[in-house]
């Protein structure tokens, strides 16, 4: 992934032309599109190759299952053109460290998701957190996936990662604050409805890269 604004941009419409237009009209003011299975079911794995054109693509597709399938998964999704794909951690090492694995072959990266933006995550994800974020280190992921709505969080996490990439969503609609999730240690921050939703979705893409230069 570059590193020029520091914003990841999640494009979860479901439509081929809508994905593809609002990918350019953004592409100058974001590092990557984050996409999942909304997209990808409605247009298709293909959409990956489609968006690359505009920017390096995360594949948001939580992938939580054996080892064997795991691999499979990602091994396809890299072949169809991501540049990383994220994944879940609670399925244990094994199964972490085949998605790592594939992505080497591909020379691409994984993402653990350690803690989520929503409100339910605190149930059973956040106690289990830095656990996750350690197993993250363990099995050598590129980074993690920690809650721009919670910094408080956010900062546990940095701590326990110390230089893995962090990618931060709940930017915007959510409720989280990008330069807020900035100061607490992410690295990138993934904002999605308050961009694609707008109607002028490169003008509050370049809003957001503003506030993010402020904290430099």
């Amino acid at each position: 992934m570059r590193r020029n604004t520091q914003l990841i941009m999640a494009l979860d419409v479901t439509d081929k032309k809508k994905a593809r237009a609002i990918s350019k009209e953004t592409a100058q003011h974001v590092d990557a599109i984050k996409i999942g299975y909304p997209l990808v079911l409605g247009a298709g794995l293909e959409i990956i190759n489609d968006i690359c054109e505009f920017a390096p693509v995360i594949a948001d597709f939580k992938v939580a299952d054996i080892p064997n399938t795991d691999g499979l998964i990602c091994s396809q999704t890299f072949e169809a053109g991501a540049s990383a794909v994220i994944v879940h951690g609670f399925t244990g090492h094994d199964s972490v460290l085949e998605c790592v694995k594939t992505a080497k072959d591909f020379q691409a990266d994984i993402f653990v998701v350690t803690e989520m933006s929503h409100p339910g995550a605190v149930e059973f994800m956040q106690p289990k957190a830095l656990e996750l974020a350690s197993l993250a280190v363990e099995c050598k992921a590129s980074g993690v996936v920690a809650p721009a709505t919670r910094p408080e969080r956010l900062r546990k996490i940095r701590d326990v990662v110390g230089g893995l990439t962090i990618i931060s969503p709940g930017v915007g609609a959510q409720g989280g604050s990008a330069a807020d999730a900035i100061k607490a240690g992410a690295d990138y921050v993934i904002v999605g409805r308050s961009i694609y939703n707008s109607r002028n979705p490169g003008i509050e893409a370049e809003r957001i890269v503003k506030e993010i230069e402020k904290c430099r």
